[in-house]
């Protein structure tokens, strides 16, 4: 049992370190891309280059998140923590769409 512990936490501490970052643009309200592929422990970094707000959620089961009003220039941070598909919208901009696939 003790054997298995260490091999999962080992396997866990792995997982984590090869977690990455990848970039979601928000230009011309558009999300850029429009489809990603990341793994459980990936972040999506949601970058707002446009000169007014925008706003990124999901309502999906175990990937829901909301980062509520994003200023332009900034940058917001979310750790995708579930296999699965995650649909992501904008608040303010209805027409803005992301999907990403969690593997």
């Amino acid at each position: 049992m003790r054997k298995f512990v260490t091999l999962f936490i080992a396997l866990s501490f792995a997982t984590l370190c090869m977690a990455k970052d990848v970039i979601i643009d928000q230009k011309d309200k558009t999300f850029i891309p429009t489809k990603v592929t990341v793994h459980v422990g990936d972040n999506i970094v949601f970058k707002n280059s446009d000169g007014f707000a925008h706003n990124a959620f999901s309502d999906n089961k175990n990937n829901e998140f909301d980062i509520g009003m994003q200023r332009p220039g900034e940058d917001i941070s979310v750790k995708m923590k579930h296999v699965g598909i995650v649909e992501v919208e904008c608040a303010i901009h209805p027409n803005m769409h992301l999907k990403i696939v969690v593997k």
